[in-house]
């Protein structure tokens, strides 16, 4: 019976480039966590019998399947974030994947529209409000966090962050580049103190009074629960599922790439099959408190708990053509100072 996860670390990759590829295998490159990896490859393994190997990548993914080159070990990138995984394929270090189960289960705003890549798991970029000092109905849109009634009032992590930088892409798109910028410049101007800490940090310093209102990830609300100390953070905080004016919630995404060099390229495809597929995209969501996206599917029952919301429809790829901009802008007007 195989082990269904191999947890490498760089040096062990190095050393699997020596070793002949066997045809029984898949080899996955992976900035997503071991323990959010494992129940996947489990059942993989478990229903075709193909051993997964996972090398967690701390950082330097890209600069790694470039030393690498055509003796890259990898088959396939797990990444999260938007900007990550156009990253990869601007490097030229992907393939495209022609798959009819791949186009069944992955919505189109979901997947790379040259087939490089697809999405697995999203996440709503939301807000967290303060139960005590936010009334129901007071945040609806991400445009009304500019409002100065926010003044002195919000917390967030940098806006150089990945995440941040994200949304600001999508205001970018939504309102145009004066438009995301004069946002920006409203919201540092509502600031509670200077942008640090993580997604959490954030809820905490709502606890504590230091600000009523912030911007995070919807799994954290997860995470936090599922922590003895954290679990006064998240009780002390509604979930707020913003707008754009003229669209949806912004929501990022997990996904999977097959890489140019991929040696066991009929085994990585099973792998991005099965990771798209219905039971594997509940397994993978229900891990990290997101959303699975596959049609049919549903959220973990503690997430739907949260609320509904309807995604943002603009294509990812879109935003990550705005992303250059989106720091520039962030920059601009000194979000982090």
């Amino acid at each position: 019976m195989f082990d269904a996860l191999k947890t490498t670390t760089f040096a062990a990759a190095a050393l699997a480039i020596a070793t002949p590829v066997l045809a029984d295998e898949v080899n996955v490159y992976s900035y997503r966590q071991p323990e959010l990896i494992k129940p996947l490859t489990d059942a993989f393994t478990a229903e075709t019998g193909v051993k997964v190997n996972v090398a967690y990548l701390n950082k330097g993914m890209i600069e790694r399947l470039q030393s690498e080159g055509d003796r890259s070990p990898a088959d396939v990138v797990l990444t999260v974030d938007i900007s990550r995984l156009a990253a990869v394929v601007a490097a030229g270090l992907t393939q495209p994947v022609e798959s009819a189960t791949l186009t069944a289960n992955v919505p189109a705003q979901y997947r790379d529209p040259d087939n490089q890549w697809y999405g697995l798991t999203t996440r709503a970029r939301i807000v967290y409000a303060s139960k005590d000092r936010v009334a129901e109905g007071e945040i609806t849109t991400y445009e009304d966090l500019a409002d100065p009634k926010w003044k002195g009032r919000i917390c967030t992590r940098s806006g150089t962050h990945a995440y941040n930088i994200a949304l600001t892409s999508a205001m970018i798109e939504h309102h145009g580049l004066e438009g995301a910028k004069t946002w920006l410049e409203g919201i540092k101007a509502n600031l509670a103190r200077k942008p640090q800490g993580n997604d959490r940090a954030q809820v905490k310093a709502i606890w504590a009074g230091e600000c009523d209102v912030s911007i995070g990830n919807t799994y954290y609300m997860g995470k936090m629960l599922a922590d003895e100390e954290q679990k006064a953070w998240a009780d002390s905080v509604n979930v707020v599922f913003p707008t754009f004016e003229d669209a949806g919630t912004h929501v990022n995404i997990s996904g999977v790439a097959m890489t140019k060099s991929s040696p066991n390229k009929d085994n990585a495809l099973k792998f991005m099959e099965f990771l798209t597929s219905p039971q594997a995209q509940e397994i993978y969501a229900k891990a990290n408190f997101e959303y699975p996206i596959a049609p049919g599917t549903k959220a973990d029952p503690l997430v739907e708990g949260w609320g509904s919301f309807t995604a943002d429809d603009t294509n990812l790829m879109t935003l990550a053509g705005h992303r250059s901009d989106a720091l520039k802008i962030t920059e601009e007007v000194d979000f982090d100072g």
